[in-house]
Parts: C-alpha cells; sequence; structure tokens
C-alpha cells in the first residue's frame, strides 16, 4: 500500500514484479500494489505510465479511494508505504514506512524477505 507513488516506490514494484516473475509459477507467488488516493481517476492514469516505464509484468496496479486503505488492514496512518506478505492468511512480513524512509536499504530488505514466503 502506499500514499504516494514516486521513484523509490516505483523501484520497490520493479523489484518485487521480477521476482514474481521468477516464481509466479512453480511457487504460485502473487502481488499486487494499492495506491491509497483521494482521486483514484488521476491516479489511474498515473500508475499506467509507472506500469509502462517500468515495464512490470506481474504485479497490478491498483487504487482504493480513501487515504486510510481499507480498515481490516489497519494501515499505519503515519506510514507512506506499507508493505505486507502473506502465506495463507497468516501476515509472514509487515513493514511500514514513513515519509522518505523508503530508501535503496530499506528495498533490499523486502526483497529478500520474500525468501520468507516463498518457503
Amino acid at each position: 500500500f502506499a500514499r504516494k507513488m514516486d521513484d523509490n516506490v516505483a523501484t520497490l514494484v520493479r523489484e518485487i514484479d521480477g521476482v514474481v516473475g521468477k516464481n509466479a509459477d512453480e511457487k504460485k507467488m502473487a502481488a499486487f500494489v494499492t495506491l491509497l488516493t483521494s482521486d483514484p481517476d488521476g491516479a489511474e492514469s498515473s500508475l499506467k505510465q509507472v506500469a509502462s516505464k517500468n515495464s512490470i509484468k506481474h504485479t497490478p496496479l491498483t487504487v482504493f479511494e480513501n487515504t486510510a486503505g481499507p480498515t481490516s488492514y489497519k494501515i499505519d496512518k503515519n506510514a507512506e508505504v506499507t508493505v505486507m506478505m502473506w502465506v495463507g492468511s497468516n501476515v509472514e512480513v509487515n513493514h511500514a514506512f514513513a515519509a522518505g524512509q523508503l530508501n535503496a536499504d530499506a528495498i533490499r530488505k523486502i526483497v529478500e524477505d520474500t525468501s520468507k514466503i516463498l518457503k
């Protein structure tokens, strides 16, 4: 879940999309990105540009009309980006990043954490 789409979020999506592409068939890995926004119509066109520019092929980029996100996910109101990874119905990985915290090191850690769900 992201409250804005910037270069770091796009890099994260591109990296995760690559992992999904390698593991979709055998490990049944899947991913999605949800942009939390008060302007879903405007966001859709920017997400299409991000997908095209970054060659995103395996990860749907979606919008949710509400910056708080779905209440059942309990997304931290101070997090600009929240990354969750599930196995079945169990959340195995949960990272929340305030504005400016998603950087190259954080992206590397998230990509490494995909091993926790690819057992």
